[in-house]
């Protein structure tokens, strides 16, 4: 049995007393970390130089502590939302260049951008697949594993759930117990829903149980950033190649929901919808779909995230099936469930999102959560182990993922720069790319936005080469940008350079083409067609923007955290972000001017980030400022902001 404890110095002596002095701690990725006993393990073996800890891990989240107006907006949020959150004190020290000589950190993912200038950081960085992480843990000693747990609904239950995080432990303990010693610790968290299935482990799978008071919020919520036409755009061209009775995979981030919302839109208003898609592409009428989903689709996927839950809720995330092969098989030729049988809608790896999320999960009956089934990743990232099942239930998969570059070779660059610093991490993505090609019927997706703004500056992320890759060029497969899709596999070198630049925004498309045409790559006297030559933002803005304001594609697409109020000041703060980026400080100061006082149906909102009564001449240019793109969003009304419920 355990030791079971409510004290974390205790329970570093336990872990201690089992491994001895070199410690290799292997702690999930996002959610899942037990932060209390992270911290007072780091802090053990950081005033102890006998001691020596490796922290092997990903996606390291701390939360934000902004300053200036993005504080004043944000951190009141912080304070609601994720109040109860403690510092990670490793990821704390790292960032100020104070980790201790006797401590290492490794990760395999990072949070996008956040350790772009840390040195150390990128010099520790894996890189690695999703589903090579266990062997690597093996690989680089791992003797400690620690993560919360969802303790069981019924308090005489000896069971936990790895609830967010079974996507490795389940792979990796087993492995290393086999090996030599090991100490697992499990700290109890009261707000982490209880996930039943294979993340269910009894208590004496573990030697340590931590059992303790849980904070209120302190679960890490992911804040959404108001989306963009072009986000939409993006999403509504990828759900035109979902087919009905299908598989999907989907990512975090502003795509990722956008995909989510275009399905929805697609399954309940498929007229606007239809207007909104315009001509389907010629891949989405071989593959795709153009109606309502009458079988549903399954999820797939590494990372649960809430657009599955709103994918569900529209009643599309509703093809069942079960891990028993010749059962599967008989569903996949028009059997139903039997009464009583355990069915899913879903298999996922980890979850991370925002509170309400979190809350919309713990709100379920057990039964209800047994659909969304949290196992390993090295079942749901690849076909090995469980092929044949796996086939029967992944039908017509659609595995989508963002990137940030895309050669005109057909390269894909997804996590990091051209002097090779890591922006996040390769994850998943090869996994599911790989997975695709596997798969007879499967597709791999990926979304790119055309262009990179700075300020008054864009370029190309269609791009002639790179010296960064992620997904090489031989395992191209379909590329969405705003503008259009491209369907690469099995294509010519000449044809991935023009379907490409068919997506390519139009400022950058004719210095690209005289790229390939020197390097005779296509043909001298090509000409791009007329079709694709207006891909312009002004152009993207003129075919959607209406659809925006009357709530069809809505700045937040999915529900989030952020309160009304909240979300006009969200948008109006990027429109005045972008504003700033694109004008000097005495032009700004000019159209603050011009602007005159705020109106006086700004001023509470104005209030909620300190600029109602503004104290200096900065204050007094950015509360204009801000006001007059309040104005401009408030016009707009309600319904461009916030998830408007589409009518069945």
């Amino acid at each position: 049995m355990p030791h079971l404890t409510d004290d974390y110095n205790a329970a570093v002596d336990a872990v201690l007393q089992r491994v001895g002095k070199t410690l290799v701690l292997g702690i999930p990725l996002g959610l899942g970390k037990p932060v209390g006993f992270t911290n007072a393990l780091y802090e053990r073996v950081k005033h102890d130089s006998s001691l020596s800890l490796t922290i092997f891990t990903a996606l390291s989240l701390n939360r934000p502590k902004l300053g200036g107006l993005g504080g004043r907006f944000a951190n009141p949020m912080f304070d609601r939302v994720m109040g109860g959150v403690e510092p990670l004190l490793y990821l704390r020290d790292r960032d100020r260049g104070a980790l201790p000589p006797n401590v290492t950190v490794r990760e395999f993912f990072f949070q996008a951008g956040s350790q772009l200038n840390n040195s150390v950081a990128q010099q520790h960085y894996i890189s690695t697949n999703y589903t090579f992480v266990a062997r690597e843990m093996i690989d680089h000693g791992a003797n400690v594993f620690a993560q919360i747990v969802a303790p069981h609904p019924d308090d005489n239950t000896p069971r936990v759930s790895l609830s967010c995080n079974p996507d490795v432990s389940l792979d990796v303990v087993p492995a290393a117990r086999a090996r030599w010693p090991v100490a697992v610790v499990g700290e109890m968290h009261r707000e982490l829903p209880y996930m039943p299935g294979d993340s269910e482990l009894d208590h004496s799978e573990f030697d340590v149980l931590i059992d303790r008071p849980t904070r209120p919020d302190s679960l890490f919520a992911v804040p959404k950033a108001p989306v963009t036409l072009a986000d939409h755009a993006i999403g509504l061209h990828a759900s035109t190649l979902v087919p009905d009775g299908g598989t999907i995979q989907l990512g975090i981030g502003a795509l990722g929901d956008t995909v989510s919302h275009a399905l929805i839109l697609r399954h309940r208003q498929p007229e606007q919808w239809r207007q909104l898609v315009g001509e389907p592409h010629e891949l989405a009428r071989r593959i795709g779909g153009q109606g309502p989903f009458e079988q549903g689709l399954y999820g797939a996927t590494e990372m649960f995230v809430d657009g599955f839950l709103a994918l569900y809720d529209a009643g599309i995330l509703t093809r069942q099936v079960v891990d028993d092969i010749e059962r599967q098989r008989a569903l996949n030729a028009g059997a139903t469930p039997e009464a009583g049988e355990t069915t899913q809608v879903l298999h996922g790896g980890f979850y991370l999102g925002t509170r309400r999320f979190y809350e919309r999960l713990a709100a379920m009956s057990l039964d209800e959560r047994r659909r969304f089934h949290m196992t390993s990743v090295t079942r749901i990232n690849h076909l090995y182990g469980s092929e044949t099942l796996d086939r029967l239930q992944r039908t017509q998969a659609r595995f989508i993922n963002t990137a940030l570059k895309c050669t005109l070779a057909g390269a894909v660059v997804s996590d990091g720069l051209d002097n090779h610093r890591v922006l996040s991490g390769v994850g998943g993505q090869y996994n599911f790319v790989a997975q695709a090609h596997a798969l007879h019927d499967g597709r791999s997706i990926l979304l790119i936005k055309a262009v990179r703004e700075d300020g008054d500056r864009a370029e190309s992320n269609i791009v002639w080469d790179y010296p960064h890759t992620t997904i090489a060029r031989h395992l191209r497969d379909i590329v969405i940008t705003e503008y259009g899709i491209a369907d690469l596999r099995g294509a010519t070198d000449r044809d991935i350079i023009a379907r490409l630049l068919n997506i390519t925004d139009s400022r950058f498309q004719q210095s690209l083409l005289q790229r390939a045409q020197s390097a005779g790559k296509i043909e001298a006297d090509y000409q791009i067609p007329p079709a694709h030559r207006n891909n312009t933002p002004d152009a993207l803005k003129a075919r959607l923007d209406a659809a925006r304001r009357s709530g069809a594609l809505p700045a937040f697409p999915l529900p989030s955290d952020w309160t009304p109020d909240e979300q006009a000041l969200a948008v109006a703060l990027s429109a005045l972000k972008s504003r700033q980026a694109r004008h000097s400080s005495l032009g700004l100061a000019w159209q603050a001017w011009r602007s005159g006082a705020p109106a006086a149906r700004v001023q509470a909102l104005l209030a909620r980030v300190g600029l109602d009564t503004p104290a200096g001449l900065q204050d007094h240019i950015a509360a204009r400022l801000l006001a007059a793109e309040l104005e401009t969003v408030l016009d707009e009304g309600p319904a461009a902001l916030s998830p408007v419920e589409i009518a069945e």
